[in-house]
C-alpha cells in the first residue's frame, strides 16, 4: 500500500520533547547491530562507549574539554536555524578563526609580549570567523546565491589555507619539518582550570555564551525578531523587520562564536597551530545545535552527549579494537534520526488504498 506524509493538524509537546530521546535510543539500537555485525559484544561495546567515560575524573575533564567547542559552535549556528537561515560553514569558521588568532600567537613567539596577546588573540578569532561568515551572507543577500552551498564550499578555502601557513610561511623552523607552528608562549595559551588536566578557561566561557544566547532569544527584541522572521516571513515584513539585515547579523554573530571557539581550541588544548585541528566539530556542532532543539541549554546538554562520543569512540578504539571512524558514524546516525523524528512532529505517515485517490489528487 502506498504511503503519504500528512501534515499534522496540532503537533504534540510532548513528542516534542521526547523527540531526541527517542533518537538516541533509536541510534542506540543501531550501534549494537553494528557491533555485533563487527564481531564486538554490543553490551560491552556501548559500556565502553558511553558509561566507562563517565566513571573516570580525567575523562569528564576531557569531554568537557571537547564539548566546549561544539556547544559554542552550536549555539551561533542555532541563531541562524532559528531564523530559517542555513549555515553550514562553521567548520570553514572555526579554522579561520584559529588562524586569524595565531597570526598574533606567532608574531609575538618569543618576545616580551605582555598579558594583552591572549584577549587581542580571542577578539580576531571571533572577527576573522566572522568576516568569514558574512561572505555567503553577503553573497545570499546581493545576489541570492545559497548559503548552504556557499558556506560548505569555504570550509575546503579556509582548510586549504590553514594547511599552506603551516606548511609554509608560519612553519616551526625547529619542528623537524613537521607542518606545525612553534608552540605558542604562555602569554598566548589559555589558562588551565584544573592543575595536571586540560580543562580549560574557555569552558567557562562558553557557559556564558549559553545564558547570553538565552537571554538574546528570550529576553530581547532581536531574539522575537529571529524567531518571527523563522516561523512567519510575511508577518516579519510587515512588522518593518529586515531579513536580509537579519541573514548579515546571525550569520556574523555565528561565524564570531565559530572563530572565537577555533582560537580558544588552539590557543587551549592543542598550544599550536596545526592542519588536525578539528576533527569535525564545525559538521558535529549541527548535530548538537538540532538534538538541542535550538535551545541554548538543550544545546550545552547535547554538546555534552556528543563530546562523550568522542572520547567513548577513543576508549573504544583501544579497548575493543573497533575503528575511530566509527565515531563519525555514530553522529551521521544520530542525526538521520534526529531529522527523522522532527519529521515525524510535523507530518504523520497515512497508508493510502491503491484503488482510492487521495483526497488532494485531482478528478
Amino acid at each position: 500500500m502506498p504511503l503519504v506524509l500528512e501534515r499534522r493538524s496540532e503537533r504534540s509537546a510532548m513528542i516534542a520533547i521526547a523527540s531526541p530521546l527517542i533518537a538516541i535510543a533509536l541510534t542506540l539500537a543501531t550501534m549494537a547491530v553494528l557491533f555485533a555485525i563487527l564481531g564486538k559484544n554490543p553490551l560491552e561495546a556501548l559500556d565502553v562507549y558511553f558509561l566507562e567515560p563517565l566513571t573516570d575524573p580525567y575523562s569528564l575533564g576531557e569531554i568537557a574539554v571537547k564539548a566546549t567547542p561544539l556547544v559554542m559552535i552550536a549555539i551561533g549556528l542555532s541563531l541562524c536555524y532559528i531564523a530559517n537561515i542555513w549555515n553550514i560553514g562553521a567548520e570553514g569558521q572555526f579554522l579561520v578563526g584559529a588562524v586569524a588568532g595565531s597570526w598574533l600567537a606567532v608574531r609575538t613567539n618569543g618576545t616580551d609580549a605582555g598579558h594583552w596577546v591572549l584577549p587581542a588573540m580571542l577578539l580576531l578569532g571571533a572577527l576573522g570567523g566572522a568576516l568569514y561568515a558574512l561572505i555567503p551572507a553577503i553573497c545570499k543577500v546581493r545576489f541570492g546565491a545559497s548559503e548552504i552551498l556557499t558556506s560548505l564550499m569555504l570550509v575546503y578555502v579556509a582548510n586549504f589555507g590553514l594547511d599552506y601557513l603551516v606548511r609554509g610561511p608560519w612553519r616551526d623552523p625547529h619542528g623537524m619539518n613537521f607542518p606545525t607552528t612553534a608552540d605558542f608562549d604562555p602569554v598566548a595559551t589559555v589558562p588551565t582550570l584544573i592543575e595536571g588536566g586540560r580543562l580549560h578557561a574557555g569552558a567557562i566561557l562558553t557557559l556564558f555564551v549559553v545564558m547570553a544566547a538565552t537571554v538574546l532569544l528570550g529576553r530581547t527584541i532581536m531574539g522575537f525578531e529571529i524567531r518571527l522572521v523563522g516561523a512567519a516571513p510575511k508577518a516579519a515584513r510587515f512588522s518593518g523587520f529586515n531579513a536580509d539585515k537579519l541573514t548579515l547579523f546571525t550569520f556574523a554573530v555565528s561565524g564570531a562564536l565559530a572563530g572565537l571557539a577555533g582560537i580558544i581550541e588552539v590557543a587551549g588544548p592543542v598550544g599550536h597551530l596545526q592542519p588536525d585541528i578539528s576533527p569535525g566539530y564545525g559538521f558535529t556542532a549541527i548535530i548538537v545545535a538540532f538534538l538541542g532543539r535550538l535551545n541554548p541549554v538543550g544545546i550545552l546538554i547535547a554538546g555534552l552527549f556528543l563530546a562523550l562520543t568522542f572520547i567513548g569512540g577513543e576508549n573504544a578504539e583501544i579497548a575493543i579494537k573497533v575503528p575511530l571512524d566509527l565515531t563519525k558514524v555514530f553522529q551521521g546516525i544520530l542525526l538521520f534520526y534526529v531529522l527523522a523524528c522532527d519529521s515525524m512532529i510535523i507530518y504523520r505517515i497515512r497508508f493510502i488504498s491503491p484503488l482510492r485517490k487521495p483526497a488532494h489528487a485531482n478528478v
